[in-house]
């Protein structure tokens, strides 16, 4: 079966999670992830995009949320985003100051990517932050029309 289905247990689903790390950010902290074209530079640029970001998880059903390693913090998720199951691992790498300095997002499947890149870019459309997303354009191409918003 795949991980990214989740468990099936609607009791498991969380709407209210909101990570320690998001409110302390490093002013220079890194953001990569499978949804987007290129990293993310700023505290402001990562805080403006994850909170969008969040509000598209229908849910979080969550395999394991803790530390990893000494100067690290991760989280395993599941969930659906316009009703396209999404599997998320997050990474986040503290800095000497204990503030998340690098973090790093895998989503899957690639379907589920591509759409979530499509639906960020919609939303940044004509802000600084467009270009760091799929252009809606390209995404319908490759998930095919029945994507249209």
């Amino acid at each position: 079966m795949s991980t990214y289905l989740g468990s099936g247990n609607t009791d498991l689903h969380r709407r209210d999670y909101r990570p320690a790390w998001l409110d302390n950010l490093a002013d220079d902290v890194t953001m990569e992830a499978s949804v987007l074209n290129r990293m993310v530079e700023g505290a402001n640029a990562v805080r403006q995009i994850l909170a969008y970001a969040r509000t598209l998880y229908d849910y979080q059903e969550f395999n394991y949320v803790g530390t990893y390693g000494e100067h690290g913090f991760v989280e395993d998720y599941t969930s659906q985003v316009h009703g396209e199951p999404i599997g998320s691992i997050v990474i986040v790498r503290y800095n000497d100051a204990g503030q998340a300095q690098h973090v790093i997002i895998n989503h899957r499947p690639l379907r589920s990517v591509l759409l979530w890149s499509r639906l960020m870019a919609e939303h940044f459309a004509n802000t600084p932050y467009a270009e760091y997303f799929l252009s809606p354009e390209l995404a319908q191409e490759v998930l095919g029309s029945d994507t249209a918003a």
